[in-house]
């Protein structure tokens, strides 16, 4: 890489983070923001931990008394309607149990 390919990219690497900054700045974007990433921690934990049991999605849904597209839907970050109670039946499924924890916001 010569120094005007690595100049040019460092100036692209510094607008991008200027344009992230500027988005975080604006907190409607944040408070969307921190939900959403929160919403795909837990699908991932739940891939996470049916894939640590060695089930399928399928093998998944019969053992909580649902449908395979409704193991897909907990695991896809846009599902919105986890309860305490779904995800006890799929820890307790995969061999696990649930831990909430409630931390100080920064």
């Amino acid at each position: 890489m010569n120094s005007e390919t690595k100049e040019a990219y460092i100036m692209k690497a510094n607008k991008l983070q200027t344009y992230a900054d500027k988005l975080f700045k604006d907190k409607g974007f944040r408070e969307k923001f921190d939900q959403e990433y929160k919403n795909l921690i837990v699908s991932e934990k739940i891939a996470q931990l049916r894939h640590k049991a060695h089930l399928t999605q399928d093998q998944l849904a019969r053992k909580i008394h649902t449908t395979k597209s409704a193991i897909s839907r907990y695991e896809s970050n846009n599902y919105k309607g986890y309860s305490v109670f779904l995800l006890q039946k799929i820890a307790s499924a995969c061999g696990a149990d649930v831990r909430i924890s409630f931390v100080p916001k920064k």
